[in-house]
């Protein structure tokens, strides 16, 4: 009868991971064991395992290759990477810019006149701290008076809207509220601000800025428009609705410009 050894009985994979560890067999340790003494304690001569061993070449290996291609080729570094990140970036902001254009073009937008987002805009008005400058009547105490016809940034919607949106004077004025609300809600909030023009404070601040011309130019307008509307109408009934939809059409530039 044939007698098999024990290397002979054990599979491929237990030999592969043998000869990875080289670890000695139970009931060898007196073939392995040093003469240290350590309280009693004796210590193994055993062989550092070879994939550790492979590992630890790897390593140095890599930090060989790191150091000649990063401080002596150039061949990479922090500062290219970021900058590839930030064009990446800049790339899919430009992207999302052009797939969203009504988020972020305001040339177009026109104040709301129903109540529900006049409202909204006065319940901004007074949780966005803008109270705490203008006031509550919006009579102004470290902010201008927002009741009169005098802007210091420009009056009418895109110019309330842009301050908001913007800030105002570099060191003087108050800070930009783009990255904090919304542009919804900074449309609100001008379009309630429109509504505060000729209401009375209780101790309004003396004007300041410069008279808004769109006032006068409103007026104008207004007139032009009225006179537009007299004239249409009086040249019969067979062109009076259309040319009442032109004058609604003016009507509605004038108030929202």
């Amino acid at each position: 009868m044939k007698i098999m050894s024990n290397n002979e009985n054990i599979s491929f994979w237990q030999r592969f991971l043998k000869s990875m560890t080289k670890a000695n067999e139970l009931g060898r340790e007196e073939d392995v064991m040093t003469d240290h003494d350590y309280d009693g304690i004796r210590e193994l001569d055993n062989v550092l395992p070879p994939w550790w061993l492979w590992g630890f070449y790897i390593t140095i290996a890599i930090s060989i290759f790191y150091y000649v291609a990063i401080h002596i080729l150039g061949w990479y570094g922090q500062e290219d990477e970021y900058q590839a990140e930030l064009k990446a970036h800049e790339a899919k902001v430009a992207k999302y810019k052009a797939d969203h254009p009504e988020l972020f073009k305001t040339e177009n937008l026109v104040a709301y006149t129903d109540a529900a987002n006049i409202e909204k805009g006065k319940e901004l008005f007074a949780t966005k701290t803008c109270t705490a400058c203008h006031l509550a009547d919006a009579g102004g105490s470290i902010g201008p008076n927002m009741t009169d016809e005098y802007w210091i940034l420009g009056g009418g919607f895109q110019n309330i809207f842009n301050t908001i949106t913007k800030g105002g004077r570099p060191g003087k004025g108050m800070v930009a509220w783009e990255s904090t609300i919304t542009q919804e809600e900074r449309r609100q909030l001008a379009s309630y601000i429109l509504t505060l023009q000729g209401t009375k404070p209780a101790n309004p601040k003396a004007p300041e800025g410069d008279l808004w011309e769109g006032v006068k130019k409103t007026v104008k307008a207004i007139e032009g428009t009225v006179e537009g509307a007299v004239e249409v109408i009086n040249e019969g009934t067979d062109v009076v609705k259309e040319g009442a939809k032109e004058v609604v059409k003016e009507v509605k530039e004038v108030i929202h410009e």
